[in-house]
């Protein structure tokens, strides 16, 4: 009888390893989506980073804490008697704008702002901007009429 084969040994043996090979692939598949969690936050803090990055890029290009003019141009540059332009301008921290001599719309502190003027001759415009503080900076241009 000792040569004779257990059919429970062979079952139980079946049993046992394909319980070995569930808990190996169990573990395999956790290790993968693990391992997908891993770069999703990774390329998620990559992109936050970026993000990040970009907006001070910005807060920089529109001049991040410094009082200035950041842009103050006429489109277009040359006119017709009685044709229109606009005189665009941008100013970062500054408290109150003046435009000299006066444009019909009214100016105020704006990053990205234009004008309608309709100047009978050529006339050099000045752009005042003045800050919290009190100090002024200024910019001219002079759009020329034909």
């Amino acid at each position: 009888m000792a040569n004779e084969p257990n059919e429970t040994s062979g079952i139980g043996a079946i049993f046992k390893f394909s319980w070995i090979i569930i808990g190996i692939a169990v573990l395999i598949v956790a290790g993968i989506f693990y391992s997908r969690w891993q770069n999703n936050r990774d390329i998620e803090e990559k992109a936050a980073a970026a993000k990040r990055a970009q907006a001070r890029q910005l807060v920089e290009a529109f001049g991040g804490n410094d009082f200035k003019i950041l842009s103050f141009y006429a489109v277009p540059g040359g006119i017709h008697r009685g044709d229109e332009a606009a005189l665009c301008y941008g100013v970062s921290n500054a408290k109150s704008v003046t435009l000299e001599p006066k444009a019909a719309d009214g100016v105020w502190p704006a990053l990205d702002r234009c004008v309608e003027v309709s100047p009978q001759k050529t006339t050099t415009y000045t752009l005042t901007a003045v800050d919290s503080a009190g100090h002024k900076k200024t910019a001219t241009l002079t759009l020329t009429v034909e």
